[in-house]
This record gives C-alpha cells, sequence and structure tokens, in this order.
C-alpha cells in the first residue's frame, strides 16, 4: 500500500507523528516535496485531493463531526452546513478568525468515536440526534438507515445506550428513524409532523382500496385522523407519467373519505410555520367532523 492508500483509509488528512509513524519520515518529506501531501497546518497534512472540509478540520487539530461527518459518510441532509463542523478537544483555543472558517464544538473525544478525521459513525448519529433541530437529524438518521449503514433496531439500541443531556430527545429521534420516507424532503415534512398535538403520521402507509387487491401510500398518514400528507416537489413531478400517477392517488384518496393536504418543497424548506398551521387547522377539522377520541 502507497502512502496516498494509506491516508486516503486514514479519512485524508492527518498529523505528522501519524503518518510518520506509518509510512517513515524520508517517504513523508519526499511526499511534501513532490506535492503528495501538502501541509494545512503545523504538524497537519492532507491529500490535494482531499475535499476542503476535510482540509480544514485537518488545519484546526479537530475531526469533522455532525452535520460534517454525515455528509463526509454520504447521508443525505436537509442541507449540507455552511462551515465545516468539527470538535475539537476542550482545552483548545480557536481565534475569532478560526471560528468563521469552521463550526466548532468542544468534547475529549475517546478514541472508540473517532475513526480518522471523523467521528465514528455512532458518534455522528448520537451528536447529530442531540444537538440538531429535529428537521435536520430526522433526515440524516433516517438515511442511514436507507444506505444500510444501521437497521432501525441498531438504531434504537444506539439511543437506549445514551447516557446524559439530551438522552430523551435522542430516543425520540432514534425510534422515529425510518427508511420508507425516500429523501430529505419526505424525511423533513415527517419530522415537522413530529411537532403537531394529535397527529401520528406514518410513512408510506397503505390504504387498501375497498374490493380490491390494490393499495395506495400516501408520503405521510395519520388513519385515525383520515389524514394524507403529501410531499410536492418539482423533482419527483418531472415527468408527466409521475405527475398523473400521483393524481390518480390523490383522487383515489378523496374518493374513501382521507383529507389530502399537500406541500411544496419551498413550504416544507423555508416556511415551516405555515405547514405547522395548516396541519394544526387538519387535525382540529378532523376532531370536528369525526368521534375521534
Amino acid at each position: 500500500m502507497d502512502l496516498t492508500s494509506q491516508l486516503t483509509l486514514m479519512g485524508g488528512a492527518c498529523d505528522r507523528a501519524s503518518i510518520v509513524a506509518l509510512r517513515g519520515r524520508n517517504e513523508v518529506d519526499r511526499a511534501l516535496r513532490v506535492g503528495t501531501l501538502v501541509r494545512t497546518a503545523r504538524g497537519r497534512y492532507a491529500l490535494p485531493t482531499s475535499p476542503e472540509f476535510v482540509r480544514r478540520a485537518s488545519a484546526f487539530a479537530g475531526v469533522l463531526s455532525h452535520r460534517s461527518a454525515a455528509q463526509y459518510y454520504g447521508w443525505a441532509q436537509k442541507a449540507l452546513p455552511r462551515q465545516p463542523e468539527i470538535t475539537v478537544p476542550r482545552d483548545r483555543r480557536l481565534s475569532v478568525a478560526a471560528r468563521k472558517l469552521v463550526l466548532p464544538h468542544w468534547s475529549d473525544l475517546p478514541a472508540e468515536d473517532v475513526d480518522g478525521i471523523v467521528t465514528s459513525r455512532e458518534r455522528t448519529l448520537i451528536d447529530c440526534m442531540r444537538n440538531l433541530p429535529l428537521d435536520e437529524s430526522v433526515p440524516i438518521v433516517d438515511s442511514a438507515i436507507r444506505c444500510d449503514d444501521f437497521t432501525s433496531s441498531a438504531l434504537i439500541a444506539l439511543a437506549d445506550s445514551t447516557r446524559g443531556r439530551g438522552r430523551s430527545r435522542i430516543r425520540a429521534v432514534g425510534s422515529a428513524a425510518t427508511s420508507k420516507s425516500a429523501n430529505p424532503f419526505e424525511s423533513v415534512l415527517r419530522s415537522q409532523t413530529m411537532l403537531v398535538p394529535g397527529l401520528r403520521a406514518v410513512a408510506q402507509l397503505p390504504v387498501q382500496v375497498p374490493g380490491t387487491r390494490r393499495f395506495l401510500h400516501p408520503d405521510l398518514a395519520d388513519e385515525r385522523l383520515g389524514i394524507a400528507i403529501e410531499a410536492e416537489g418539482f423533482a419527483w413531478h418531472g415527468e408527466s407519467a409521475a405527475l398523473t400517477r400521483d393524481c390518480r392517488r390523490y383522487n383515489a384518496l378523496t374518493q374513501l373519505g382521507w383529507r389530502v393536504i399537500r406541500f411544496s418543497w419551498y413550504q416544507v424548506m423555508h416556511d415551516p410555520a405555515y405547514v405547522h398551521e395548516t396541519l394544526l387547522a387538519a387535525v382540529a377539522c378532523a376532531h370536528q367532523h369525526a368521534n375521534v377520541a
């Protein structure tokens, strides 16, 4: 294995002592001279092909964490962080200028919580579930399940194993995670339904058409209230066939007595107050027109 492959396995960046211990001083110095390695800070090196957020984490002797770690692992999320998100030791000071380049967290991470230049998958999920808003943490944990990095049961077990601050929040997010939300858009919308009292929306709930073997699968549905919620994005209606298929589903649900509520990508991502108010009104309407306990 050559030096480039070795450093790639380490995440694309590391400190001098680590790479010298693996490759020897002469090979490391030669790689620096020819540009195979680049210096990101004193005693910190990275591959020139490493992403910018990896090189910034290396420059400040931190490890990628939270949203940047989720990005590193390829998990989908509501939006990528504007600055690399890193965790540094509690005693490390960062200047005002440095804080304009990275979003820091302070923690003395145990060795098992670090995988090269990034927090471990388990630690990343715990950090996201504990510290991020619901509409950011839910898409990440959903994606971790869709990517087959975790099963739902493994995620629940991980959440249950946590201790300390935010444990109830972590368990709530972990128990709600599912692979049935197809993308971050649907995951964000589902996270918003979780904040509406009395609404228990399930992703891809099978709704059988009476007298047939046909099932409808709305993006989200509360069978008890008879409310179906659809995430409407241009990317998923780019073809007329997809739009026609969805129109048939909406019409069929309406004919079966469901209240179908549709939200655009912009509303879900940028106007959560409207989504919340609309869902509150839908729940209230359902209670007015049915004897719901």
